[in-house]
């Protein structure tokens, strides 16, 4: 009896531990998909970031070069509001003299 005694004591653990294995299995199962799904969207996340800052970098780039280009041509807008800066771009690019000066030109044809 003694025999029979100890294996239905055991049964009787085993069934009386049943039910907390099962919801420690089911809230393993679920812990294991939560962290899954976490580490996902982290990842994909992660990835999103990357590609927004390396378009950032290249916005940037262009925004820098364009404000640099801006100020060239406030430079330029500067200059033009010189006479003397006029008169030299008139002589330079149009051979454009005026009537008091002579023109020096050097001759094309030395070696």
């Amino acid at each position: 009896m003694s025999k029979y005694a100890s294996q239905t004591s055991r049964s009787q653990q085993s069934t009386k531990y049943a039910g907390g294995r099962r919801r420690l299995v089911i809230w393993m199962c679920f812990m294991i998909f939560f962290l899954g799904w976490a580490g996902y969207t982290l990842m994909n996340q992660r990835s999103q970031i990357a590609d927004i800052n390396m378009e950032l970098v290249k916005k940037e780039r262009t925004q820098a070069e364009s404000d640099q280009s801006v100020l060239q041509l406030e430079y330029e807008v500067n200059r033009l509001q010189d006479p003397e800066y006029i008169g030299q771009l008139a002589r330079k690019d149009y051979g454009l003299y005026r009537p008091e000066e002579t023109p020096i030109r050097p001759d094309v044809s030395s070696p």
